[in-house]
């Protein structure tokens, strides 16, 4: 009875399965998946309907592009199993990609128009690599929301608060003590992790293990702000984790770290950039396995550092003692 009389986390057990549920339905929508990702410059639409019989075939999924470096990249990290330059006519593949051979294939089979072949190389990234980035940083925002969240939260509900609010403390001072004592536990234990498993399995590292650092140290200030945003005023632990899970979970789906939102829906990859966790996996991501310096990292740095702004004034403001 205590449970059903209180609405707020009754109303939440019932509206996050649904929101889970149609987030999939959402995320997951459309035809079958592609088994191969092909970039195209320039447009299949002016081809002569001889020449764009490779354009037609099911399951492979053609990605527009206007880069043509950028292209190439992907081609030689395995983000993209060819290359289509229309306009040349000219192709490129990586000598080690096996789903590039066969892509080739199907093209010489189709195509009437003579594509001349540029081959490309670059070491091939071991799921495990691409994926520690994401496995890490997921730790890290669980940690980080649950850890000082719903620890605040119950800190309210029993009465902790309460008494702190006849000392001299401030909700500022207080919130920048829960942060800093969480973000030393919280690096301690990734370093630890990240040391452990490297040790047996030895990760992709091209860039800088300070670049690692710092993207780390910012995502996690960045978890942490929004852990005390969420716990600024609730009192009920029950709303305060499920809030907590409908924060994680879309960050968890959207943010890139089991599968590339490489191809996905244009709105689908708008909204993961304003998720805290896109820019933390996309930074430590881009350091281990293309070796990204400073420079490539500052649009997350800024990113992250933004939203912990906004995050901690928002906290100060609307944090209660009761």
């Amino acid at each position: 009875m205590e449970f059903l009389r209180d609405k707020s986390s009754l109303g939440w057990n019932i509206l996050f399965p649904l929101l889970l549920v149609v987030g999939f339905a959402v995320v997951f929508a459309g035809e079958p998946k592609a088994l191969f990702k092909v970039g195209v410059l320039g447009d299949p639409a002016g081809l002569h309907a001889a020449d764009a019989a490779f354009f037609k075939t099911k399951y492979i999924q053609f990605i527009s592009l206007d880069d043509q470096a950028a292209g190439i990249d992907k081609v030689e990290h395995f983000q993209l199993d060819m290359l289509v330059d229309i306009r040349s006519p000219r192709y490129w593949i990586n000598a080690d990609s096996p789903n590039g051979y066969i892509l080739e294939r199907v093209l010489a089979s189709q195509e009437k128009t003579d594509y001349r072949k540029e081959v490309v190389t670059g070491r091939l990234i071991r799921y495990v690599d691409w994926v520690v980035p994401g496995i890490l940083a997921t730790n890290m925002m669980f940690s980080c929301l649950f850890g000082v969240g719903y620890v605040i939260v119950r800190y309210r509900k029993n009465g902790f608060l309460k008494r702190l609010k006849a000392t001299p403390l401030r909700p500022f001072e207080f919130l920048l003590a829960q942060m800093t004592s969480r973000l030393i536990l919280i690096q301690a234990i990734t370093t630890v992790v990240y040391a452990g498993c490297n040790a047996f399995i030895h990760f992709e590292m091209r860039g800088s293990y300070a670049n690692l650092f710092l993207i780390s140290l910012a995502g996690a200030i960045c978890l942490i702000s929004l852990g005390l945003l969420v716990a600024a005023r609730f009192s009920s632990e029950e709303l305060a984790n499920g809030v907590l899970n409908l924060i994680t979970w879309p960050m968890m789906l959207l943010s890139g770290v089991w599968f590339s939102l490489e191809g996905t829906n244009a709105t689908i990859r708008k909204i993961a950039q304003f998720l805290p966790l896109t820019h933390i996996v996309d930074g430590a991501r881009a350091i281990m396995t293309e070796g990204a310096g400073l420079a490539g990292i500052a649009p997350h740095l800024a990113v992250l550092a933004l939203m912990t702004a906004l995050f901690l004034a928002i906290g100060s403001l609307i944090f209660r003692w009761e």
